[in-house]
């Protein structure tokens, strides 16, 4: 089965990318996984002390994870499944997709502020000429039907 890669993050632009990855999958007969990346700078701490943090990082992914995991499987009938990984975001990127020979699309999530992007786009589409598979960037103000319409 063909799975949608998508980042789970803060930003608000992840909504989107959300959305368009379980329309596309429910329309494809695809899945869903969703990475989340936690930094290793959060953990520079004394070792008790990082751990809690971790465990408090992993707490809120899996939390995030599910209000988005509902929605996918009410509304669109595709049961996701969570990735969590500890490092830097670009590279942890390259391993999952290297890691799942499943994975067929990347899909990120495009920032619509006059800062650009985001990081991640920017980072990921300097290099998309050698990726192993193809990047949706999908933008952050896009309604819901207008998603509707494009999957």
């Amino acid at each position: 089965m063909r799975k949608f890669l998508v980042v789970l993050d803060d930003s608000r632009e992840c909504l989107n990318a959300m959305r368009f990855a379980a329309m596309r999958a429910a329309k494809t007969g695809g899945g869903v996984a969703i990475l989340s990346v936690i930094p290793p700078d959060e953990f520079n701490h004394w070792i008790g002390v990082g751990e809690v943090m971790r465990e408090e990082a992993r707490e809120r992914i899996h939390a995030h994870f599910e209000v988005f995991a509902k929605w996918m499987r009410d509304r669109q009938g595709v049961d996701p499944e969570l990735i969590i990984r500890e490092g830097e975001a670009v590279p942890e990127i390259m391993s999952q997709i290297e890691a799942d020979s499943e994975i067929g699309v990347l899909v990120l999530g495009a920032g619509d502020d006059r800062k650009g992007p985001g990081p991640l786009v920017s980072q990921l589409s300097k290099s998309s000429g050698s990726l192993p598979v193809p990047i949706t960037i999908v933008p952050g103000d896009l309604s819901k039907d207008r998603l509707e319409a494009i999957t």
